[in-house]
């Protein structure tokens, strides 16, 4: 555990040691008002909840959580200074994992600076605080599924922009598996089991069923299986440029 806390403190500080990290916090928190108020219709709802905060966010995801973790192996190789980690005496895993919490916490701290929209909603009405908590659960583990894949991505290549863009591709067909329009043309002529297993791999299906305020032992199961198996995939690839 101390050899992934190292390298977590290592990362984490690095966010902000320079100003991209504050750029990055407050274009979030700029597009998350837009959305929110502008074309999620806050106040034309009239009604006191945050389900048109939460009903951008994989969309929001989908480019600014690659926007993180394309650094986080592209950098390393860029530099050179992937050859010094990975002469360090630590399993390869461990740096992994403290990367993608780095990453993660990062994350957090964005998620946590819009604390003020769930006191404005509660200020202007009675909310159910329930919904809006798992809704934050379930934000927060879908952000974790978007970075395990980045960070993937961004080891196999020192082109920040390329892992971006490849980041970006595949996260998007995670989203578009469970699409109503997806879903609707496979529901013409395939049985509804593959229908089902189309939507279980998406993003949306999981995190929708999250934001009703219940959640489910199967979504859970499924963000973390997803983010465990994109860290595995990690770890292999940055072994496999080990050896080579």
């Amino acid at each position: 555990m101390s050899n992934i806390k190292a390298i977590f403190k290592r990362d984490f500080s690095s966010y902000f040691a320079t100003p991209v990290a504050y750029v990055f916090i407050v274009i979030f928190l700029f597009l998350m008002g837009v959305f929110t108020f502008y074309l999620g219709g806050f106040y034309e709802r009239n009604q006191a909840d945050l389900e048109p905060f939460f009903r951008f966010h994989p969309w929001l995801y989908l480019f600014l959580m690659p926007a993180i973790s394309m650094r986080l192996w592209s950098e390393e190789r860029k530099s050179g200074t992937i050859e010094l980690l990975m002469t360090l005496p630590i399993p390869t895993w461990h740096a992994v994992i403290g990367k993608f919490l780095a990453a993660w916490a990062f994350t957090v701290v964005a998620i946590i600076l819009t604390f003020p929209m769930w006191i404005t909603v509660n200020y202007l009405g009675s909310p159910d605080n329930t919904v809006i908590l798992a809704s934050y659960i379930g934000s927060l583990l879908m952000a974790g599924g978007f970075l395990a894949i980045g960070s993937c991505i961004s080891a196999l290549t020192k082109n920040q922009v390329i892992a971006f863009v490849i980041s970006v591709v595949i996260c998007f067909l995670f989203l578009l598996s469970g699409f109503p329009l997806v879903l609707d043309f496979f529901r013409g002529w395939t049985p509804q089991a593959v229908v089902n297993a189309i939507a279980s791999f998406s993003f949306l299906t999981h995190f929708e069923s999250i934001k009703k305020g219940v959640i489910d032992i199967r979504d859970l199961i499924y963000f973390l299986a997803l983010i465990c198996f994109w860290l595995y995939a990690n770890v292999v690839v940055i072994e496999a440029k080990k050896a080579s």
